[in-house]
């Protein structure tokens, strides 16, 4: 293992990651970072409902595409000011 904090991978399991991660068709590639995309979507609208209880599938909406979506353009587009309403 490496004494570098920030890699928590053994190099030889890394190397067996890498490798596999180019045997992978590109179809294989975007599935799995899509499947992780929705990971990470699933986990941000948790936590938006652990925060927000009472929100409605429409508050959810807004509250999850404004942490992906500049607040200006949430504004906008949809009448969200992140300002005032938050994430």
């Amino acid at each position: 293992m490496s004494d570098d904090p920030t890699r928590d991978t053994h190099p030889a399991i890394e190397a067996v990651l890498i490798e596999g991660y180019r045997r992978m068709s590109a179809t294989e590639k975007l599935e799995r970072v899509t499947a992780l995309n929705q990971a990470v979507q699933q986990l941000a609208l948790l936590d938006i409902r652990r925060r927000h209880p009472k929100a409605d599938e429409r508050e959810l909406s807004l509250r999850l595409a404004s942490r992906w979506i500049e607040p200006d353009l949430m504004k906008r587009a949809f009448g969200w000011d992140v300002d005032k309403e938050g994430y």
